[in-house]
C-alpha cells in the first residue's frame, strides 16, 4: 500500500508572539499523575479469545474458578470467549476515594478482538505494589475483526480498547504542600521562559519572591498574608501570562514524511540541486528452434535490456537569511516532494548552511 506523505509547517509570526500562561510551560512540585495498571480476564467475547496455547489464559482463568468455589480441569477448559489484557489508568493529582477513572484494556494474549467482551473485576496497582484503583465493565473497541469462509477483514486496532469512568479510586495519594514556598518545574529547558516568569511573579507580587534555583527550577516564598489563602495565590501565579521563546529548530519524521519548521529557521546561502535517477532493466527471451529432423538442440536466451531514465535537475540558490516561507517557495519551485525535502534538509544542515536544530524521530 502506498503512503502518502505528509507536509506540516507551522508558522509563527514573530510580530505577534503568542502569550500563555506560566501554567502551560511549568508544573508544581509534587503535583502529577500517577500511573496504575493490572492483569485482568476480558470474558463475553464472540469466539474471538485467546487460543488454547495461550496457557496464562487458562492458568488464570482456572484459579479465578476456584476461588469462587468451582473446581476445574484445567486440560479440558476453553478460553475461545476469554481474553488476557493488561489495565493501565492515571490516577489525577488529589484524587478521592470512589473519583471515577477512565481504564484503557490491551490484548496481551493472541485474541483477536476484544468487541462485545466485559472486564471482571481488576485491581489496579501502583509501582509500589499498593492497590490504588479497581476496574470492571463492558468494554468499547474502536475497532472491529470480521471473518468467515477463510477471508477476513480488520478495522482499526480491535484487540485494545476502553471503558470510560470503568475505574474507581480505592486509596487516595497523601499529598503535603510545603507551607512556606512552592517549586515551579518548567517543561521544556528554556532559560528565556525562566527568566519571564521569575519577572513575571515578582512584578506580580511587586516584591522579590520569585528565584531561579536551577535551569529550569524558581523556587517561589508565600507571603504570610496568604498562608490562609494557599490556593488562590498558587492559581493567581499559575495564571500569569509570558511570552514563550521560539526555538529555531526542525522536525523530521522519516516513517510519515511528517516535516515541522519553526519560524525561526534561517539558512545561509545555498545551491539545491535535485533530481532523479532510474534505472529500468529488462529479460527478453529468445528461442532458437532448429530445423526439422536436423537432429539441433533448441537454445533458449535471455537478453538482459538497460534502460537508464535521468530526471533533468533543477538548481537554484537560496539566499541567505531567508525565512521559513521563503525556503518553502524555493523548495517547491524545484519540485520536491516532503519525502525528499528531508533528505535536502539533511544535506544542508550538514552543509553548515542551516541554523537550526535539525532533529528527526
Amino acid at each position: 500500500m502506498k503512503k502518502t506523505a505528509i507536509l506540516l509547517f507551522v508558522l509563527f509570526a514573530a510580530e505577534a508572539l503568542a502569550v500563555i500562561k506560566i501554567r502551560d510551560v511549568a508544573s508544581v512540585e509534587g503535583i502529577r499523575e500517577n500511573q496504575l495498571f493490572g492483569y485482568g480476564l476480558v470474558v463475553g467475547l464472540n469466539g474471538t479469545g485467546d487460543k488454547d496455547q495461550t496457557k496464562f489464559t487458562i492458568q488464570s482463568l482456572v484459579n479465578m474458578l476456584e476461588r469462587l468455589g468451582i473446581a476445574v480441569d484445567q486440560s479440558q477448559t476453553k478460553v475461545k470467549n476469554v481474553a488476557a489484557v493488561m489495565v493501565t489508568a492515571k490516577l489525577p493529582p488529589f484524587a478521592k476515594i470512589g473519583q471515577p477513572l477512565d481504564v484503557t484494556l490491551s490484548s496481551i494474549g493472541d485474541a483477536k478482538s476484544l468487541e462485545g467482551g466485559t472486564l471482571l473485576l481488576t485491581p489496579l496497582s501502583a509501582t509500589n505494589g499498593q492497590i490504588y484503583a479497581l476496574a470492571q465493565g463492558p468494554i468499547s473497541v474502536g475497532g472491529l475483526n470480521i471473518s468467515t469462509g477463510g477471508a477476513s477483514f480488520t478495522k482499526n486496532h480491535p484487540t485494545a480498547g476502553r471503558i470510560p469512568n470503568g475505574g474507581t479510586v480505592e486509596k487516595e495519594i497523601p499529598f503535603n504542600m510545603q507551607s512556606d514556598h512552592f517549586n515551579l518545574y518548567f517543561n521544556n529547558y528554556s532559560l528565556a521562559n525562566v527568566v519571564q516568569a521569575k519577572s513575571a511573579i515578582n512584578s506580580f507580587m511587586g516584591s522579590e519572591i520569585a528565584v531561579i534555583s536551577s535551569p529550569s527550577n524558581i523556587r517561589v516564598d508565600i507571603p504570610g498574608e496568604f498562608t490562609t489563602s494557599y490556593y488562590d495565590f498558587l492559581n493567581a501565579i499559575l495564571n500569569l501570562e509570558i511570552e514563550p521563546e521560539l526555538l529555531a529548530k526542525v522536525i523530521v519524521d522519516e516513517r510519515t514524511g511528517t516535516i515541522v519548521i519553526g519560524s525561526d529557521v534561517r539558512i545561509s546561502t545555498v545551491a539545491v540541486s535535485h533530481g532523479n535517477l532510474t534505472v529500468t532493466i529488462t529479460n527478453s527471451i529468445e528461442v532458437s528452434q532448429p530445423g526439422a529432423f536436423s537432429g539441433g538442440e533448441t537454445v533458449v536466451t535471455q537478453n538482459p535490456e538497460i534502460e537508464v531514465a535521468e530526471e533533468k535537475a533543477k538548481l537554484m540558490v537560496v539566499p541567505e537569511g531567508v525565512t521559513v516561507s521563503d525556503l518553502v517557495k524555493a523548495l517547491n519551485a524545484i519540485g520536491v516532494s516532503p519525502r525528499d525535502l528531508i533528505s535536502i534538509l539533511q544535506a544542508i544542515k550538514a552543509a553548515g548552511a542551516l541554523h537550526a536544530g535539525l532533529e528527526v524521530i
